[in-house]
C-alpha cells in the first residue's frame, strides 16, 4: 500500500473515530449533562438511556466492534491460515479503530452513568484502551519486516551491514562508523563527490536508513522487553473486560432487555 493511501485512510479511522465521540456528544449533551436523577424528564430519556433504543444500540454496537477487532486481530496473528490475508500491520490499525470506536459508543451507552460489576468492565476498558495506545508507540519503536514480523537483532545488524556494502561499493565512502547522530566527516566525503541532485538526494535517503538502523540497534532490545512487560498489563484488562462484558449481556438478556428484536 502507498503511503498516501496508507495515510488517508489512517485520517479516516481518525475522523470516524472524533466524528463519533462529536456527533453523540452534541445531540445528547443536554441529556447527559443533568443530574442521574432529573434525567427522567428529559424529553430524549428513553431513548438515551441504557436501555433506551439509542442508547441500548449503541451497546451492542461498541461492544461487537470490540469483539470483532480483538478476535480478528488475534486471529490473524496467531493462525497461519489467516498469514495472506493483508500484512499485519494493517490489521493492528484495524483492530485500534475498532477498539477506540467501541469504547467511545459504550461511552454514550453508559450515559457517564458507572456502578456495580459494569464499573469494573468499564475502567477495565479505560485500562485497555489507554494501555493500548502505549503499546502503539512501543510497536512503533521495533523494526518490523513488511509482512509486520518483530525483525531480530541479528536482522537488523544484516541490513545495516547490507547498506554499508551498497555505499561503500556505490560511492567508495565508508559509513560503517557512522552514528546515530550522524557524521560531519561523512557528510563532507560526499560533498566532495559532487553528485548531481537527485543522487546526492538518495545518498542523503540512504544516510537516513542507516541512522534509523543504529538507532533500532540501540534500542532494540529495550523496546523488546518493555513490549513483554506491557503484555502483562493489557492482556488482563482485556480479558476482565470481555468477561464482565458477556456477563452483562446475559444478565441484560436475562431481564428481557432485547433492544429492538
Amino acid at each position: 500500500m502507498k503511503w498516501k493511501i496508507h495515510r488517508l485512510y489512517l485520517s479516516i479511522y481518525v475522523i470516524l473515530v472524533l466524528s463519533a465521540f462529536t456527533i453523540l456528544g452534541y445531540y445528547g449533551f443536554s441529556f447527559y449533562n443533568l443530574p442521574i436523577e432529573e434525567r427522567f424528564f428529559h424529553p430524549d430519556y428513553a431513548l438515551l438511556k441504557p436501555s433506551g433504543l439509542i442508547g441500548h444500540g449503541l451497546g451492542i454496537i461498541g461492544s461487537l466492534l470490540i469483539v470483532v477487532g480483538v478476535f480478528s486481530y488475534m486471529g490473524r496473528k496467531r493462525f497461519k491460515i489467516f498469514s495472506r490475508l493483508g500484512l499485519l500491520k494493517y490489521w493492528l490499525e484495524f483492530h485500534i479503530f475498532l477498539c477506540a470506536l467501541g469504547p467511545v459508543m459504550i461511552l454514550y451507552h453508559t450515559s457517564f452513568k458507572f456502578g456495580g460489576i459494569v464499573s469494573v468492565s468499564f475502567w477495565s476498558l479505560v485500562a485497555v484502551v489507554a494501555s493500548g495506545v502505549a503499546g502503539r508507540f512501543i510497536y512503533l519503536q521495533i523494526p518490523h519486516n513488511i509482512e509486520g514480523r518483530e525483525l531480530s537483532l541479528h536482522e537488523v545488524e544484516e541490513m545495516k551491514y547490507e547498506l554499508i556494502v551498497a555505499f561503500q561499493e556505490k560511492y567508495n565512502i565508508d559509513i560503517s562508523e557512522l552514528g546515530a547522530s550522524g557524521s560531519a566527516k561523512i557528510e563532507a566525503e560526499i560533498k566532495a563527490k559532487n553528485l548531481p541532485p537527485k543522487e546526492y538526494k538518495k545518498v542523503e535517503k540512504l544516510i537516513k536508513s542507516q541512522e534509523k538502523l543504529v538507532k533500532r540497534i540501540e534500542r532494540l532490545a529495550f523496546m523488546q522487553n518493555i513490549f513483554k512487560y506491557w503484555h502483562v498489563a493489557h492482556l488482563p484488562f482485556a480479558l476482565i473486560m470481555l468477561i464482565v462484558m458477556v456477563i452483562h449481556v446475559v444478565v441484560v438478556l436475562t431481564m428481557g432487555y432485547k433492544w429492538i428484536f
